[in-house]
């Protein structure tokens, strides 16, 4: 059994979960990546997967 702490990615259109330890603390929020707390900047996306929160 995993005791892992995960949370929302604080991102309001991503859809990943990060893990306790994981995270980017921007303002008080936790973010999945660097990526999600500077808010899509550069119009990247924040992983490879089919998350597409930065488009």
């Amino acid at each position: 059994m995993s005791n892992t702490i995960v949370t929302k990615c604080a991102c309001p259109d991503c859809k990943c979960e990060v893990s306790l330890g994981h995270q980017v603390v921007k303002d008080g929020k936790e973010f999945c990546s660097e990526v999600c707390a500077v808010g899509h900047e550069d119009g990247c996306n924040c992983c490879s997967g089919p998350c597409n929160c930065g488009e």
